[in-house]
């Protein structure tokens, strides 16, 4: 059994928990090419000669640049954020304004990674004028995930990150290479709309847009694409021309009450 290994971001939907049955229905290939990488579960935990990792999420993706670029001076500068000191209201809500009006990326990741552990229930969310505004968190001892950075920073060396429409990253696969997609997933109600981690809402047309790129890339190129999303009657109808469907009953791991969380129907379905 090897070892799983896990994102160093909190992250609401990570694959975790899925990303070894995700493994096992990716086919081969040359390079795995995410369109919306989020936490980067199913990269820290499948073995490709190369990568491609995209998200729309523009903080995300320059965090990851710079830990591929210069992780030792990164992660020791991260460090100075997990303490007693800044683990206080005040100083969540200065930094978080900072982050907001700051235009450096450098900054710009050391606060977005130190927000995402302190700041409520892991959650990355913006308003619609692009402020970040995730309330404090108040935890006792936030978990500084050193050994999780480094390996990640060490994966990141085969892996290529960019920040573009998941039409664009499609455009990128060659024949030979492999496409999995994690979309924000159609909400299971009409009060648990996840969809805006970014601030542009992934909508039904974009659900239904994705399916057919996925369809039109397996036609076209031979190029296979795994999707994974709710189980709904909806997302049965758009993914009717997979070639393979897969159901599996996963716990979901966003809400903070531990024993209010319920087993939810994931759907994997795969175009080849």
């Amino acid at each position: 059994m090897t070892k799983k290994n896990r994102a160093f971001l909190k992250w609401a939907g990570g694959k975790y928990g899925l990303s070894d049955v995700i493994a096992k229905m990716l086919p081969k290939g040359d390079c795995l090419i995410e369109p919306f990488v989020g936490a980067g579960s199913v990269f820290l935990n499948t073995n490709y000669a190369k990568y491609t990792l995209n998200d729309i999420n523009q903080d995300l993706i320059n965090l990851y640049k710079l830990l591929q670029s210069q992780p030792d001076a990164f992660i020791e500068d991260a460090k100075t954020l997990f303490n007693a000191e800044h683990n206080q209201s005040e100083i969540y809500y200065q930094l978080r304004k900072e982050f907001n009006e700051s235009s450096d990326s450098y900054f710009r990741s050391l606060v977005f990674l130190y927000m995402n552990r302190h700041g409520y229930n892991g959650l990355c969310r913006y308003n619609k004028s692009g402020g970040y505004n995730v309330p404090f968190g108040k935890y006792k001892r936030p978990y500084f995930p050193e050994e999780e950075l480094n390996f990640f920073a060490n994966k990141a060396q085969q892996a290529t990150f960019v920040c573009e429409g998941y039409r664009d990253t499609f455009t990128r696969a060659k024949a030979g290479d492999t496409i999995y997609c994690d979309p924000p997933y159609v909400p299971l109600s009409k009060t648990a709309s996840f969809t805006s981690y970014a601030g542009n809402g992934f909508g039904l047309d974009e659900q239904a847009d994705l399916a057919n790129a996925a369809e039109e890339v397996s036609a076209e190129k031979s190029i296979a694409v795994l999707i994974s999303n709710h189980d709904t009657i909806w997302t049965r109808k758009i993914y009717e021309h997979a070639s393979k469907t897969k159901s599996i009953k996963v716990a979901r791991t966003i809400s903070q009450k531990g024993n209010k969380r319920k087993k939810v129907a994931e759907l994997l379905v795969l175009y080849k």
